[in-house]
């Protein structure tokens, strides 16, 4: 009888890793029937590595009776959410609950994303704490340059004023602004950097006028390092 290779792997698999009579450490999460209005829970024996079952949705009752049907189980993986700290608190009590990995490094990575958000007004300036000579602008440069300090200047103005305690919807009528751009410039999400060409020319330039001072690695730092260099103009969101 011809089948296809996927059905031939799937039947081995099936026969080859049979459903243990005892399930001791599960993985709970929820999966999507359809994104956005319909969610189940998939339920993963963590020792076999394969799926034990799918449940029809994700709320608490559903995954409690599970649980109940299973009183085996002596650890319980899942995300951080609420429902199913809920179900398997009442569903197996017994169980240590402990969270994943995958949800341990998104909500570590969210949490240092936040701290950056907050402080990088101050990370900002730090990039570009050197000094820009306008007359070394290129025509394009210059219009970048501008609008660059209007807009350095709009969000100063924006953050004295939210400061000082005036309400968001205050600050956008004051400014001409939006909302959503003011709450940006006050969540710190809004400032961008401006940095300045890197010329062949002016590399070379520094170089030799280090050169006589120390080795080729000591130039080199030298050279990175120096405020003259100028970099590519750029306006770069961070």
């Amino acid at each position: 009888m011809p089948v296809s290779a996927d059905t031939l792997l799937r039947t081995l698999r099936r026969r080859s890793a049979p459903t243990p009579t005892s399930i001791k450490i599960i993985g709970l999460d929820d999966f999507a029937w359809r994104r956005g209005h319909r969610y189940g829970t998939i339920v993963c024996d963590l020792e076999q590595r394969r799926i034990i079952d799918l449940l029809a949705d994700r709320e608490i009752g559903t995954v409690t009776a599970w649980l109940k049907d299973h009183p085996d189980i002596e650890i319980v993986c899942r995300d951080r959410g609420g429902g199913y700290r809920e179900a398997a608190t009442k569903g197996a009590p017994q169980a240590l609950q402990i969270a994943d990995r995958w949800h341990l490094l998104e909500n570590a990575s969210a949490a240092f994303l936040d701290i950056i958000r907050r402080h990088m007004h101050h990370l900002r300036r730090a990039v570009t704490s050197g000094d820009i000579d306008p007359k070394r602008l290129s025509a394009v440069e210059k219009r970048q340059w501008k609008g660059w300090l209007k807009r350095d200047e709009a969000n100063e103005k924006v953050r004295a004023l939210h400061k000082s305690g005036t309400a968001l919807k205050a600050i956008a009528r004051h400014t001409g602004l939006s909302r959503q751009t003011v709450r940006r410039i006050v969540r710190g999400t809004r400032d961008d950097v401006f940095r300045s060409r890197e010329s062949m020319l002016d590399r070379w330039a520094v170089k030799k006028s280090v050169a006589d001072k120390g080795s080729s690695r000591e130039v080199d730092a030298r050279i990175t390092a120096s405020p003259n260099v100028r970099r590519k103009p750029t306006t770069v969101a961070l």
